[in-house]
Formats: C-alpha cells, sequence, structure tokens
C-alpha cells in the first residue's frame, strides 16, 4: 500500500515590523475603516529593507524541523510567487542554508493556492516512495511588488510578507496528521486577473515596459475566489465522505474577510469553526494557510484530534483544497 503524507511538524515566521491601516491612509487616500471594511485587515507584517524570501524561507524551514524534531529531509518545496531570482529557483538555497543538501530541491508557483498545490507535489513524492520525508515551505515578500498610490490602493491595502512551513513524512491513511484527499483546479482563460506582469520573457518578446508591481481586476477575483474554493471545498468534502458538520475547523487562505465570510456561509461552516488571521497579518500569499494554522495552534483554537477542512485560490486562476485530522503539533514561532 502506497504511504501518505503525515504532517509532523510547523514553523512559521513573520517580519518584525507591523504596518498599520493608518501608516497607508495618507499615501493611499483612504480611510481605516474603509480598508477594514473592504478587507477586515487592519495591520499587515513587512521586511526591513534587505530581507528577501529565502531569508524568511529559511527561518520558517529551521522552525518546522525543530517542531518536527529532525534534522534531516529527502526534498525541500518552496511555494512563493515573489522568488528571490528569476533563476535560479529559492529551494536549492534554502535547503543548503537549513542543512538540509543535497536534499532535492524545487519552487512550486501556484501564487496564493501555492501551498495546497505544494502539499499534493509533497504526498505525491512520499507516495511514489521518492522521498520519506520533506519539508514544504510557502513564503513570500509581496511588500516589494506593491506601489502606494490612489490608483494601485487594491494590492496596497491586501498584502503582508511572512512564511510559514511544515514537515511532511511517510505515514499510514487514517493516522493523525494523514493528508488528503486533495482537490485541485486552474483556470487560464482568467489569468490577468491576478497578475505581475513583468519578468517573465513576454515582457521581453513583445518589448513591452511591463509593471512591476501586483495587479488585482478586485470585483471578479472576489466572485471567482468564492465561487471556485466553495465547489472545490464541498468536491473534497464528498471524496472524503465527510458532511461539512464534521468538519471541526476551516482555514481558507487568507485573501480578505469579506470572501473568507462569504465562502464559509456558502460551504456552511459555523462561525466557531472558522480559523484565519487575515487582521493581523494581512495577505500573505502561499504563506497564508501555515500562518493562520499556527496562530490558531497557538491560541488553542486548532487541537489534535479536528478534522480540518482547507481550501486555497489564487492567480492563474489556481484553486485546491484539502483535508486532514490535525495531530499533535509543538509550533515553532518567530520574528525577524
Amino acid at each position: 500500500m502506497s504511504k501518505v503524507a503525515v504532517l509532523q511538524g510547523l514553523g512559521t515566521v513573520v517580519p518584525g515590523r507591523t504596518v498599520s491601516n493608518a501608516e497607508l491612509v495618507p499615501a493611499l487616500g483612504v480611510s481605516d475603516e474603509w480598508i477594514r471594511r473592504r478587507t477586515g485587515i487592519a495591520q499587515r507584517r513587512v521586511v526591513d529593507p534587505g530581507t528577501t524570501t529565502a531569508d524568511l524561507a529559511t527561518t520558517a524551514g529551521r522552525n518546522a524541523l525543530k517542531s518536527a524534531q529532525t534534522d534531516a529531509v529527502d526534498a525541500v518545496v518552496v511555494a512563493t510567487t515573489t522568488p528571490d531570482r528569476m533563476s535560479p529557483a529559492t529551494a536549492p538555497e534554502v535547503a543548503w542554508r537549513v542543512g538540509v543538501a543535497p536534499a532535492a530541491a524545487f519552487d512550486v508557483g501556484a501564487v496564493c493556492s501555492g501551498f495546497v498545490y505544494g502539499l499534493a507535489t509533497c504526498a505525491g513524492l512520499i507516495a511514489a516512495g521518492i522521498a520519506e520525508r520533506v519539508l514544504l515551505i510557502g513564503a513570500e515578500t509581496n511588500s516589494y511588488f506593491l506601489q502606494h498610490t490612489p490608483e494601485t490602493r487594491g494590492p496596497a491595502i491586501l498584502f503582508g510578507d511572512g512564511a510559514g512551513a511544515v514537515v511532511l513524512r511517510a505515514g499510514e491513511a487514517g493516522e493523525p496528521g494523514a493528508i488528503g484527499p486533495f482537490d485541485l483546479g486552474s483556470d487560464g482563460d482568467a489569468a490577468d486577473l491576478i497578475r505581475i506582469e513583468a519578468g517573465g520573457c513576454r515582457q521581453r518578446a513583445r518589448s513591452e515596459p511591463g509593471d512591476p508591481y501586483w495587479a488585482i481586476s478586485g470585483q471578479e477575483v472576489y466572485r471567482r475566489a468564492v465561487e471556485h474554493m466553495t465547489a472545490s471545498s464541498l468536491r473534497v468534502l464528498a471524496a472524503a465522505g465527510f458532511a461539512v458538520a464534521d468538519v471541526d475547523r476551516f482555514v481558507a487562505h487568507q485573501a480578505n474577510q469579506r470572501i473568507l465570510d462569504r465562502v464559509a456561509e456558502q460551504i456552511g461552516v459555523a462561525d466557531d469553526r472558522r480559523i484565519g488571521n487575515v487582521a493581523t497579518v494581512g495577505n500573505t500569499g502561499a504563506a497564508s494557510i501555515p500562518l493562520a494554522l499556527g496562530d490558531a495552534c497557538r491560541a488553542e483554537q486548532l487541537r489534535a484530534g479536528h478534522r480540518l477542512l482547507m481550501t486555497s485560490f489564487g492567480g492563474g486562476l489556481t484553486w485546491g483544497s484539502a483535508m486532514l485530522t490535525w495531530p499533535h503539533v509543538d509550533v515553532v514561532a518567530t520574528e525577524q
């Protein structure tokens, strides 16, 4: 029988610098109340100049290894949309800095769905017998890709920086921490709804200037995020043989609170079963789900034995959901 991926450790890191809505108001021409009403965000964490995605990913990875009480993995997967460089991938450097080289190492690019896509990728490595233990890291430094003007206020009020990592080991289906089933999907016809235009070959091929900052079509993204996260969640519940009432905790990619509330309402998840931290860290892309899980564990909102439903949506468009029963995990969380 094929092995399944089992969650063994969880580590997180957020920058030490907090940026409140009040700090953004003068440049964006909006009020704190306006930002809170539209997004549910009160503040976000932002790296100091010079700190990179690899820096955050390395710290989160070390924290996850400490949580798992291990110093060896067979592969490192970094989910990010803000890599240190276009080439090479960020993961090999992170693997070396964490101290697990020559483990296999590569990046996954699925934007805000990156962590769930990464879970599925790591589960595949384990099921195929390629790896016994994998380190998965979601890490973003979105602040380098934001403009603070009234015209670009949509992305500017949303995004923050951070990283979250999990150690996954080979185990048996049905044991605490076993991950699956999964549901993944995409719609490339809507790729322009969430984008950073500059940096790829298309910019050079077409001799276009290319915008190097986040651009988001807010209303259409809201509609599609709700549609796809809701449908994906229901499909993964059906695949697991669970009803909504069987879900003890629900965590969605922390895009904004309006999306989170609407998805939970459509699925039928009660308020007391929802976990999230978008109000205090903003939208941290591929890092958002592990950061939310870490905060929920430390607040004792998420405990061993809870059936957890995860769902995500991001640029591409991409979406994905997964199930697991939460194991006992001692989260290691730091600031940087």
